[in-house]
């Protein structure tokens, strides 16, 4: 039976007001003494209650009636422990902190960031990713991670319970970490195959000399005496190529014309593919939550190799330079446009923002756990992850700077091979080189695993919680099978012609104009249609204090305006994608912008059904479209309370709409009654 609305509410003498569960209401009499708990009153199912019965809550009328509820709270609290028991938590709170570190922290720190640093004038571009982390990135950042945790669910249905209009955004979000998971383990599958061949010509490594079965006629590694700028000058002059290039190109990669080629699977890089996807299922085969140790080592042994590479890059000839020309600002870059859209991209993502993967993280935690603290030690380390990863790249630029009498901004490559060209370059310049190419391709393959199987557990936890009477019994089988189907769909990608694929969904699928639309619209739907004061207070709720008025401010005017401006400038400044001087043909452009509105079309698509097709006129359902769905959020609260809280305290309202309905959470404190 669906709830009445607030009108009926008091009809019969009677007032409906629901439980902490959300698979049953209580009522009882308006009489002060009589009380009557003997009619459970089911809720609308989810999908009605999401259209209609979210905010039809009237509050508990008095102390009285303390006993009804005490009654209801020990039925909901004890089926709130075993739905708890059955989705899972972390087993220790800092495996949460070391699980944002591990999926914040990845390849895009290593490679990414140092190159925007260096397209943007160095320092000039140090000032707009600042300015974008300060007003996006670290008030998004806490935003996902607190709207995770109060909910108990991950990145599909968060949106949708706080304003069910732009449920859509769920599916987006799903959508966007899925393709970001397909691609994403094939640069793991690279990692794991320079790992590997590292030690199949010892003392040298396999990129050092020209001969071998993969090498053309024009391979030129001159001789012990040739300097890099002979190098450069005989390969400018012969368009001749270095042993490193080849070996990418030719032997990693056998890669083809185009991509109108495909050639034939590569069946290494099949191998390595297929290890790391074993790899990712086995760390979250029981759920990431129960993975705390693993999460311990993938987040901080980065740090260790890190720690020597940066030790040894400093000592390089030549290494001041780099870092001079790092921290030293060229601030004409900054009228440009170009600096302050790549400072803002790089911060949505290195924070994994818009992607499901921070709620998902957020609602293994404890109702009551401290997830600010917990954002702005991630986001502060985060970011001084990409400085010190930095410090190191432009070391090593200022020593390679050195040896060719060059400029540092001459030296830099990019594109998606940019740490298989220049760090395998590198590390051939130093003593002991074997050694250091071991060191840094296991500080790669350990980033980019942690990074993709916390995505894949963002993906997973998404879509069991949306359809979890059917997923989370065989939550093991499903994982599995997502990792079959994610693999088999990478497969494409691991042919010889695979990197052309790898490029063009590294550019439409997580990122541009798909991801600036999902995080728009999801700061919106929390900040302006729940609410910011509304979200503040759910976060007092949570963590015993309110956020700062710059919290509010950021989340209601700030991140908006930048995200739109971005998505303005992207479009207005779009460029087709390239690899190289290679240009993809028309088909090719269409294939990856259809790609880009796989994720984007379901915001307006869902929001067009919703308002057609639920229960009610159109008018009826657009308005209940930007009311909460409180029921889910009152269930999770219940069953997410900590051990040996006083689950049975008068609840505290929090006003859910401009009328009369209130959301009912725990907090001492008397009842207060909305009416």
């Amino acid at each position: 039976m669906p709830l009445s609305k607030s009108a009926k509410d008091f009809e019969g003498g009677r007032c409906v007001a629901p439980m902490a569960s959300a698979e049953s209401a209580f009522f009882w009499s308006a009489s002060e003494e009589e009380l009557d708990c003997a009619v459970r009153v089911p809720l609308a199912d989810e999908e009605a209650a999401a259209g209609h019965a979210a905010a039809d809550f009237c509050s508990f009328p008095s102390p009285a009636k303390q006993k009804c509820m005490l009654a209801a709270d020990e039925d909901d609290s004890s089926a709130g422990s075993d739905r708890a028991d059955e989705r899972g938590g972390w087993t220790n709170q800092l495996d949460f902190l070391f699980s944002c570190i591990s999926v914040s922290v990845g390849l895009g720190n290593v490679w990414r960031f140092p190159y925007l640093c260096y397209k943007n004038g160095g320092g000039a571009f140090l000032v707009t990713y600042g300015i974008a982390m300060m007003l996006c990135g670290v008030p998004l950042f806490f935003q996902e991670v607190a709207i995770g945790q109060y909910l108990g669910s991950g990145g599909m249905s968060l949106v949708g319970t706080l304003c069910p209009i732009l449920g859509g955004a769920g599916y987006a979000t799903m959508t966007i970490v899925f393709l970001l998971d397909v691609y994403y383990c094939i640069i793991i599958a690279w990692t794991l195959f320079y790992l590997i061949n590292t030690f199949t010509q010892l003392p040298d490594l396999p990129w050092q000399r020209c001969g071998n079965w993969w090498n053309t006629d024009r391979c030129y590694e001159g001789s012990e005496n040739t300097t890099a700028t002979e190098i450069v000058r005989n390969q400018l002059a012969n368009q001749t190529n270095t042993p490193v290039e080849e070996f990418w190109e030719k032997r990693v990669l056998m890669i083809t014309d185009g991509i109108h080629d495909l050639g034939g699977i590569q069946w290494e890089l099949l191998g390595c593919l297929l290890l790391g996807w074993i790899l990712v299922y086995f760390i979250i085969w029981k759920g990431l939550h129960q993975s705390g140790k693993i999460i311990w080592f993938t987040a901080l042994f980065p740090y260790v190799i890190m720690l020597i590479l940066l030790a040894r890059a400093v000592t390089l000839e030549g290494a001041y330079n780099g870092l001079v020309y790092f921290v030293k600002p060229d601030w004409s870059k900054l009228s440009s446009a170009t600096a302050w859209i790549d400072g803002a991209t790089q911060i949505f993502f290195g924070y994994s923002i818009g992607v499901g993967t921070l709620p998902a993280l957020g609602s293994f935690n404890k109702f009551h756990h401290n997830c600010y603290k917990d954002a702005i030690i991630t986001c502060v380390i985060n970011t001084l992850t990409c400085l010190l990863a930095g410090c190191i790249v432009f070391s090593i630029l200022g020593y390679i700077a050195f040896v060719q009498d060059a400029d540092v901004s001459d030296v830099v490559k990019s594109g998606p091979g940019l740490v298989f060209l220049t760090y395998p370059e590198v590390v051939l310049k130093l003593p002991g080189s074997v050694i250091w190419a071991t060191i840094f391709f296991v500080m790669l393959a350990i980033l980019g695993i942690d990074s993709e199987f916390c995505n894949v557990e963002a993906f997973v936890t998404g879509v069991v919680d949306h359809f979890s009477a059917y997923l989370r019994p065989i939550r093991r089988k499903f994982t599995l099978g997502v990792c079959l189907l994610m693999m088999a769909l990478g497969t494409p990608m691991v042919t010889k012609g695979g990197a052309y694929v790898f490029q063009l969904m590294d550019f439409y699928s997580a990122s541009g104009i798909s991801l600036l639309w999902v995080c728009f619209f999801q700061t919106i739907a929390i900040s302006w249609f729940f609410g910011a004061e509304r979200f503040c207070d759910c976060i007092e709720e949570m963590i015993g204090f309110r956020p700062g008025r710059f919290w509010t401010v950021c989340w209601v005017y700030l991140a908006p305006a930048a995200m739109l401006s971005i998505f303005i400038f992207y479009c207005v400044q779009y460029v087709p994608v390239t690899y190289g001087t290679y240009e993809y043909p028309d088909w090719a452009e269409i294939l990856g912008l259809c790609i880009s509105f796989s994720s984007m079309v379901w915001i307006p698509a869902y929001a067009i059904y919703y308002v057609l097709c639920m229960p009610g006129t159109i008018m009826e359902n657009i308005k209940a479209g930007f009311l909460p769905t409180v029921n889910k959020a009152l269930a999770t609260t219940a069953s997410k309370a900590a051990p040996g809280a006083d689950t049975l305290r008068p609840p505290h309202q929090i006003p859910v709409s401009e009328s009369k309905a209130v959301l009912i959470t725990h907090k001492s404190g008397r009842h207060q009654s909305s009416f």
